[in-house]
C-alpha cells in the first residue's frame, strides 16, 4: 500500500475532497497542515511542484493541484465512477465545487469592502443556480435517494460535501429549499465517508 500525504493549511479548502476520498477508502494517511509561517519556509525547499498547496506526496512522488490530487485518488480507490461516461459526470462535478472554491477565496481576499459585496451577490447567484441544477440532477439518477453519479459514493458526492461545509457555514438554510440535496448532505455526513471532515 503507498503512503500518503496530504499537505495543506490548517483548513478544509482545496485539499478537502482528498482527504475524504482517502478517508471513504479507509486509507490511512498522513494529514500534514502547515501554518502560512511554516508553508514560507517549507516552500523554499523546492520540494513542491509549482510552489504551491495542496500537495500529495506519495512515496516520495509528488503532485499538485487540488482537482488533480483527488481525482488522482478517486481512481486509485475506486471512487471516480465506473464507466467512462460516469467518470466525466464526476470530473465535471468536481470542477464545479472547485470552481465555487475559488469563488469563496476570491471573496475572502477582497480587500475593498464594495467589490467584496460585489462579489458575494455574484457568488450566492451561483451557488443557488449550480444547487438547482445539481437537485435535477440527483433527482434524475434514481429518484434523487443515492448519489450524484452513479448508483454508490464517489468523489462527486465527497465534494459537493466539502463544499456545502464551507456554504452552510455562513448560510444554515442554504439546502432547505433542495430537499434531495439536503439528504444526500446528510447521508454523506453521517457515513464513515466524511469521518475527516
Amino acid at each position: 500500500m503507498p503512503k500518503h500525504r496530504v499537505i495543506y493549511f490548517n483548513a478544509r479548502g482545496g485539499a478537502e475532497p482528498s482527504r475524504l476520498v482517502l478517508s471513504a477508502a479507509g486509507v490511512d494517511f498522513e494529514d500534514v497542515r502547515f501554518t502560512r509561517e511554516e508553508w514560507e519556509i517549507e516552500k523554499r525547499t523546492g520540494k513542491y511542484p509549482f510552489g504551491q498547496l495542496p500537495c500529495l506526496d506519495t512515496d516520495g512522488e509528488m503532485l499538485s493541484q487540488s482537482r488533480a490530487i483527488a481525482r488522482y485518488l478517486a481512481n486509485e480507490y475506486g471512487l471516480a465512477g465506473k464507466t467512462n461516461l460516469e467518470k466525466a459526470k464526476v470530473d465535471m462535478l468536481n470542477d464545479t465545487f472547485g470552481d465555487l472554491l475559488q469563488g469563496i477565496a476570491k471573496i475572502h481576499f477582497e480587500k475593498d469592502e464594495g467589490k467584496k459585496a460585489e462579489l458575494q451577490l455574484e457568488y450566492d447567484k451561483k451557488v443557488a443556480t449550480t444547487l438547482a441544477a445539481l437537485e435535477k440532477m440527483l433527482i434524475a439518477n434514481n429518484g434523487g435517494d443515492g448519489f450524484l453519479v452513479g448508483d454508490g459514493v464517489s468523489l462527486a458526492d465527497l465534494a459537493f460535501f466539502a463544499q456545502m461545509e464551507c456554504n452552510l457555514s455562513s448560510a444554515a438554510d442554504l439546502l432547505d429549499t433542495y430537499p434531495k440535496l439536503k439528504a444526500l448532505n446528510a447521508r454523506v455526513a453521517g457515513s464513515q465517508h466524511c469521518s475527516m471532515a
